[in-house]
């Protein structure tokens, strides 16, 4: 093969995987679409987990003796599961929580989470500081019983 027929093979198989490449472009354009499910804003999410279940008296602290039932719900609050009891402290700047970094406590209080103490997030990729969190009041949430009658 000269050099001549070697860069015509060269072009033809340019052009080639191009028209592959564009016919399988306009095939991912005209395939049906798949319907993904809306993702819920935090609010939705907090409001879907707190169906059923009336506010109770706030409290600056709450005893946590397993700190991974705290979760993050994104740009709204931090959600603490204790038992029948959902725990819910809207801090004062809610659009720093992300629900993809990770929590960092530091207590002052024992086994307790209070407000006055110190939070962090940082990147679950990463590992590198993301934002601070600054607690407001620990709402109790409890499921309302039915009347009968």
């Amino acid at each position: 093969m000269n050099r001549r027929e070697f860069e015509r093979d060269k072009t033809m198989k340019t052009i080639i995987n191009t028209a592959f490449l564009a016919a399988a472009a306009v095939g991912l354009l005209a395939a049906p679409a798949i319907e993904a499910k809306p993702r819920l804003t935090g609010e939705e999410k907090l409001a879907k987990m707190l169906e059923g279940r009336e506010a109770g008296e706030p409290r600056s602290c709450i005893a946590t003796f397993d700190s991974n039932s705290l979760q993050i719900i994104d740009k709204t609050a931090l959600v603490y599961r204790s038992g029948k009891t959902i725990w819910v402290s809207r801090p004062a700047d809610p659009d720093s929580l992300d629900d993809s970094d990770i929590l960092v406590i530091k207590r002052f209080s024992g086994s307790q989470l209070c407000k006055l103490d110190m939070l962090h997030t940082v990147s679950r990729t990463g590992g590198f500081y993301t934002g601070n969190v600054m607690l407001g009041d620990f709402v109790p949430y409890t499921k309302v019983d039915k009347a009968e009658g």
